[in-house]
């Protein structure tokens, strides 16, 4: 054991440090305790809420109905995990509201362009019928 006061080197089982005569503090490292304490027991992990990323949907809008509607809702959908991973949880569900919005926006863009291409299909079937 050294002197902390003048760090000359002294018995392990000296009180008083041979150089200066300072008390000496014995320190965790100078002693072995064969029993050592049992470890705490690991936390439970944190229940988070489950908030739906409405990704599959987003994924499906942008294939069938509408690109940009629904690469707009894949960006939203992206960013709700990261988010209940972070702890915000309101800001995981208003990612997940957005994402739902915008799926909606691009199914509803894609069943209007299909009416709206039917429409012009039969006008102009139509009207080549007629000459």
């Amino acid at each position: 054991m050294y002197c902390n006061h003048c760090g000359a080197a002294n018995d392990n089982n000296a009180r008083q440090c041979v150089a200066c005569g300072q008390a000496l503090q014995a320190s965790s490292a100078d002693i072995t305790n064969p029993i050592q304490p049992a470890a705490p027991p690991p936390a439970a992990p944190v229940a988070r809420p489950h908030v739906p990323n409405n990704l599959v949907w987003a994924i499906l809008c942008t294939l069938f109905c509408c690109l940009p509607g629904g690469i707009v809702a894949i960006v939203y959908a992206a960013q709700v995990d990261g988010k209940v991973a972070a702890g915000d949880i309101a800001g995981a569900q208003a990612s997940a509201r957005n994402a739902a919005t915008w799926c909606w926006v691009s199914a509803g863009c894609g069943i209007v362009l299909c009416v709206v291409y039917v429409c012009f299909y039969i006008f102009f079937l139509g009207a080549l019928a007629n000459h």
